[in-house]
């Protein structure tokens, strides 16, 4: 059975953080005759969002109506700091957190994952700008700066941007095994970090 991976979009979103993950699912879905990924964004209301420098995204589903995920991802950008106030879209991070299988932050995505109350106890890491303001918001979380993402199990934190399409195609070979991932990574001429 395919597993829903939703893709969190809001205003202000960094294009690469939710087109890297999205692409790493996608393509993956393609490689292995659409069985294992059914990839679609999400938005904390209906309509067009505008993603960093002016990218207009229609999202597949509003928080209210998307199919329960089983991967969350949950991206970063200037966005990030207005949504640390959207008590229901923070409520609705904590809720599929809790049901999904894995739930991965790309860059300041972790912000919010920290407001929800996710990253305490994990090994956790965001945009190098925004480690210290990681600290603050998850005082309880070890923040490792530095590496390209970690991965605690049902929590995987990236790095900033471009570590998204890293984490994600790690999240592939942990669940579908290496050669997966290397597959996808040689389709899109990506040279795979692990």
């Amino acid at each position: 059975m395919r597993k829903n991976v939703a893709i969190l979009v809001f205003d202000d979103v960094e294009v690469l953080d939710f087109a890297g993950p999205f692409e790493v699912f996608a393509v993956t879905d393609e490689l292995r005759s659409h069985e294992e990924f059914s990839v679609a964004t999400v938005a904390p209301v209906p309509g067009a969002i505008r993603a960093r420098n002016g990218l207009k995204v229609v999202p597949d589903f509003t928080i209210d109506d998307c199919p329960p995920p089983r991967i969350l991802v949950v991206p970063g950008g200037f966005g990030t700091r207005a949504l640390l106030r959207n008590h229901v879209l923070i409520e609705w991070i904590q809720s599929k957190s809790r049901a999904s299988e894995v739930t991965m932050s790309v860059c300041t995505g972790a912000l919010l994952l920290a407001q929800a109350g996710i990253l305490d106890g994990r090994r956790v890491t965001t945009h190098h700008d925004a480690v210290d303001a990681l600290r603050r918001l998850a005082p309880k979380a070890i923040v490792e700066p530095g590496a390209r993402f970690h991965d605690t199990g049902s929590v995987i934190t990236a790095a900033g941007i471009s570590a998204g399409i890293d984490s994600s195609l790690h999240l592939v070979g942990r669940l579908l095994g290496d050669a997966a991932a290397d597959a996808t990574a040689a389709y899109m001429e990506y040279e795979r970090r692990r």
